[in-house]
């Protein structure tokens, strides 16, 4: 599995690497790769879930502290990306969606345990508590898009405490009283670093995956996805063929 950490960057670039990606993955161009990042400028996204009422102060109030609002196709109710925060994006193959977000949840136990942190899924209690929680205390968001096999989005976990303020803005996650926490608010002075925790998430993630991790520069991967856009244009060309006839 290819794991390329991007550091900060913006929602919207994100997501078109996440396409590109996508589709290379889908022609077998390039194998399941996870994309581990901080989004900055920071953003509220509204999943296929999300309902009125959820982002209460109003997109001018949100704008004027530098935070947009954006729709997007993963499941899952409004939730927030922003500094502090360490973002995974894997682009797998997969076949059963519901057990793929169970397997993300306790790649994230697994990983959280290795930090010294205890953490739990609760995915019995219903669809609003997917995710990773500490006690009742959510650390991780899952929120996932599967097409032709592949999947995008993926989990935010909070690193930092400075990232949790924003998520009482607005009803997270689509419940009231939802407390959310983060890493260093749990271990106090212990801190981990985006970086060192995004390689305990990658290493995990490979291994419920029957992969190795193998780390590939920002660089080395758009050069890969450049280099497999004639392919798929091919691809893309004969499969118009083969319909038309």
């Amino acid at each position: 599995m290819w794991v390329c950490q991007l550091g900060e960057i913006g929602y919207r670039e994100a997501l078109a690497l996440q396409e590109r990606v996508r589709e290379a993955r889908q022609q077998e161009l390039v194998p399941d790769t996870l994309l581990l990042l901080e989004h900055n400028p920071p953003v509220y996204t509204r999943g296929r879930r999300s309902a009125p009422g959820e982002l209460s102060m109003g997109a001018e109030w949100y704008a004027a502290r530098g935070i947009e609002i954006i729709e997007t196709d993963r499941g899952g109710k409004v939730t927030y990306h922003g500094p502090g925060q360490l973002v995974g994006y894997p682009i797998v193959r997969v076949e059963d969606v519901v057990a793929y977000v169970r397997l993300l949840e306790q790649t994230l136990v697994a990983a959280l345990a290795q930090a010294g942190i205890a953490a739990r899924a609760r995915d019995d209690e219903g669809p609003d508590y997917t995710g990773v929680w500490v006690e009742n205390r959510k650390i991780a968001s899952i929120g996932v898009h599967v097409a032709r096999g592949v999947t995008t989005h993926g989990f935010a976990i909070n690193v930092d405490a400075a990232a949790l303020e924003p998520f009482g803005w607005v009803v997270a996650c689509g419940l009231p009283d939802v407390q959310m926490t983060a890493i260093e608010s749990e271990r106090g002075d212990a801190a981990i670093s985006l970086g060192s925790f995004g390689e305990l998430a990658a290493a995990s993630l490979a291994g419920s995956l029957g992969h190795s991790a193998r780390r590939v520069d920002p660089g080395e991967l758009r050069g890969r996805l450049d280099a497999a856009a004639p392919q798929r244009r091919g691809r893309a060309h004969e499969a118009a063929a083969s319909g038309r006839g």
